[in-house]
């Protein structure tokens, strides 16, 4: 495969990922999540599909940019890299079912400290493969960070 298929299958993977996420929150979001207190600070809901859709369109971006490393001298850092990228972007799918679908903020909580913490080392790890790579997942530290805040505030303001 040549890069730009790389970066194709990996850009359409997370937006899937994406998409299939937004089905559990999308009824809570109607439902649940109108009913519960939330900080001054939490967003407008209307802008978290567009926020979303541009971090999993810049995460396929710098996976598939890793991605298309794994023919170089350094195929084993490129699997270690893509294994992260990948438990990465199955514990950000995890976070919807836990706070959204589960109804569930302190679970979702601790599970995003987690996330927090996989893509910071998926960061590392891409940086050293691929530098705009590592460099594309900086918005997405900063709204993982702002999310895991938002989180916290949410569980404290309803337990």
């Amino acid at each position: 495969m040549n890069k730009y298929t790389r970066i194709l299958v990996l850009v359409v993977t997370c937006l899937a990922v994406g998409y299939f996420s937004s089905l559990v929150t999308r009824t809570a979001v109607e439902s649940w999540f109108p009913t519960i207190q939330k900080p001054s600070f939490n967003p407008p809901n209307w802008l978290f599909a567009p926020v979303w859709t541009t971090l999993y369109i810049m995460m396929g971006i710098a996976g598939g940019l890793v991605w298309h490393e794994i023919d170089s001298s350094r195929k084993e850092e490129v699997k270690k890299a893509m294994k992260f990228f990948a438990i990465q972007l199955a514990l950000n799918a995890l976070w919807s079912y836990l706070f959204f679908g589960l109804k569930n903020p302190l679970l979702a909580l601790v599970e995003i400290v987690l996330l927090w913490l996989m893509i910071y080392e998926t960061y590392i790890k891409f940086v050293r493969i691929n530098k705009f790579s590592g460099y594309l997942f900086v918005p997405y530290l900063l709204w993982v960070s702002f999310a895991t805040v938002l989180n916290a505030s949410i569980w404290w303001l309803n337990q």
